[in-house]
């Protein structure tokens, strides 16, 4: 346990505050070891490593994001427009999306099926994330599915010289409310889904367990979620402690950062932010200052636990 947890612990949130901890951390620490809630999410190993833009790009364009192994492209899908002319919906983007896609999944792991109940079911669950119902966030929601909707992936994984490809949607199927009344200009909210069969597979193979405790006191942090989910996949696979140069960290977390001291001013604090809803991560800055040194820890979810989740 990491001494933030240790002094919320033995001193209470009051004492942490007066102490050399940022406010965030403190916050999300609190909120974690305070959640009686042991629900257990899950999410693709592909997205622990290669996520999705933080902000909203232009309708029509791609993301790319890249690992050391990992390479994930991301193409928008399209709707009908008006005049027979279909229209870019955007990629997915932002904690909104996040959160969305780690629903799915969970929900498709627990139930044993790719057909995933959305509509309340996820107005339910988000709303146990810490977001409230209604107004921006109800239409971020319906604009965020629409996007997962439709978009189309490619994943293309290094293995030495070979590289492997795969080509797959998130959903290859999906029942759409139309909005009425004042929501009649917003995204349509899918009602029911279906993962596609490539998607549901790889899930299936490579589930990361992650503690919803942890997501929901960082909800509205996209960039905090991506490192705990990362740290979630990568820490308890160590063998030994292994360094990661902020090349590498910027390549995979910093796309569309240009400087690098810019990157840094983001991550460090998420990183921070990460760390305190996963107490048993051991990680520390390089004493060259070259990176990151990560120990190996375990896992923010026992096997167990996993097990009984799943």
């Amino acid at each position: 346990m990491g001494i933030v947890h240790e002094i919320l612990t033995e001193r209470g949130k009051q004492q942490a505050l007066q102490l050399d901890f940022a406010r965030e951390v403190v916050d999300a620490a609190s909120a974690y070891l305070s959640d009686e809630d042991a629900s257990i999410g899950f999410l693709y190993s592909g997205w622990c490593q290669a996520a999705l833009p933080h902000r909203r790009l232009d309708d029509s364009e791609g993301w790319q994001v890249e690992s050391d192994r990992y390479c994930l492209i991301v193409e928008p899908g399209m709707r009908r427009g008006p005049e027979g002319t279909p229209i870019h919906v955007g990629v997915p983007y932002g904690s909104r999306a996040r959160l969305i896609l780690i629903y799915l999944q969970s929900e498709a792991l627990r139930t044993g099926s790719r057909e995933v109940s959305l509509g309340g079911s996820l107005r339910d669950w988000i709303a146990r994330m810490g977001i409230p119902q209604g107004g921006k966030n109800l239409a971020a929601v319906r604009d965020q599915t629409d996007r997962i909707s439709r978009c189309r992936l490619t994943f293309e994984i290094r293995q030495g010289s070979r590289i492997g490809l795969a080509n797959q949607s998130i959903m290859d199927a999906a029942i759409f409310l139309e909005p009425t009344g004042e929501e009649a200009q917003g995204s349509l909210f899918s009602q029911k889904a279906r993962l596609s069969e490539a998607f549901y597979e790889g899930l299936k193979k490579h589930p990361v367990p992650i503690a919803e405790a942890a997501i929901s006191a960082i909800s509205n942090n996209s960039q905090a979620i991506d490192i705990y989910c990362w740290l979630a996949y990568r820490l308890h696979s160590l063998n030994k402690s292994t360094p990661v140069s902020w090349a590498a960290l910027k390549i995979q977390f910093g796309a569309g950062v240009n400087a690098m001291n810019n990157f840094k001013l983001r991550f460090i604090p998420n990183l921070k932010l990460a760390m305190a809803v996963y107490p048993e991560a051991k990680i520390e800055l390089a004493d060259d200052g070259k990176g990151l040194i990560l120990h190996p820890s375990r896992p923010p979810v026992s096997p167990k636990q996993a097990a009984v989740g799943s």
